[in-house]
């Protein structure tokens, strides 16, 4: 892609993020919760709370991927610290409040559901057509091109082709996990397909008018998704319905090889972190650190010192 092709295509980047260690975090959550107990549990806690990562997503972005125009971090009125250290540095880092996106439909407010949000990030006030969601656990760890998320246009989506799991026989008989790919599932479903295009923790190139045009078209839909301050099963995963949408209208690029390191557990030894990290990452271009917040601190203070160098 042309410097001429960058500028008559302006590339934006999303990320969500939320500080759920703030005491006034916590303050606002519990009066919405049924077992008041379960704020203080790991399972719950991980969702929301955090170690600094969203520094080291948009440090990455700004080293690995100079050509994004604007970064867009959506909080719940918090600001991560890091940004008021360097203004000039973060000089393209926007702060957008979730009464901003969802402006219309504060009787949601508020929300402690990424799902919400998601739906609707194409509501940002002056975002790109083409922009790139991630969450603050993705990272970009190798040079990028505007060409690694969009081409001629068109957004390349990385994942691989599926059966629901009602189709998997011997998952008929097993109780399923209402997680990641059941959202995914309940996008497909929706845009109208047998199967589903799974994808998986890599930053999630979008377009503005795919969600723009389905939800002007379907505002039920879009009430149904935004509803609920927390997960709930019947939701879909709006990026999997771009995607899914994409696919049907044949205005996308399907890719298999996703270029990600991902990381959801930490109960490995250092030196296998070491030897990923420093040997494996050189031919990705993402990495994904899922839960951050509950690996061993020994392991914690590695892979945080190696963000800190790799993003430097």
């Amino acid at each position: 892609m042309t410097k001429a092709r960058i500028k008559n295509h302006p590339i934006d980047a999303v990320i969500l993020w939320v500080d759920g260690n703030d005491e006034k975090h916590k303050e606002k959550i519990l009066p919405f919760l049924e077992n008041k107990v379960s704020v203080s549990s790991k399972k719950f806690r991980t969702r929301y709370d955090q170690v600094n990562e969203i520094k080291f997503t948009v440090n990455s972005i700004l080293k690995y991927a100079s050509y994004i125009r604007n970064i867009y971090i959506i909080t719940d009125n918090q600001t991560p610290p890091f940004l008021k250290e360097n203004e000039r540095k973060y000089k393209t880092v926007s702060i957008i409040d979730h009464t901003v996106i969802l402006k219309g439909y504060e009787q949601f407010l508020p929300t402690f559901n990424c799902r919400p949000l998601e739906t609707s990030l194409y509501r940002i006030p002056d975002l790109a057509e083409h922009f790139i969601y991630l969450n603050d656990d993705f990272f970009l760890i190798n040079k990028t091109k505007p060409t690694d998320f969009f081409k001629n246009g068109l957004p390349i989506l990385r994942g691989k082709w599926l059966k629901f799991d009602e189709n998997i026989f011997y998952k008929k008989f097993k109780k399923s996990r209402k997680g990641h790919k059941s959202v995914q599932q309940n996008a497909a479903k929706l845009a109208g397909f047998n199967r589903y295009y799974n994808f998986k923790h890599t930053p999630h190139p979008l377009r503005k008018s795919t969600f723009k045009k389905y939800f002007e078209d379907n505002p039920d839909v879009f009430i149904d998704n935004i509803k609920h301050k927390f997960r709930n099963e019947s939701q879909f995963t709006p990026q999997g319905l771009a995607n899914h949408l994409e696919i049907k209208h044949e205005t996308c690029i399907l890719k298999n090889d996703l270029q990600l390191m991902y990381f959801r557990s930490y109960k490995k030894p250092l030196i296998w972190y070491r030897y990923k990290l420093n040997i494996k990452s050189n031919n990705k271009l993402f990495l994904g650190l899922q839960s951050l917040d509950l690996c061993p601190p020994k392991i914690l203070v590695y892979i945080l010192h190696w963000l800190e160098k790799r993003m430097s």
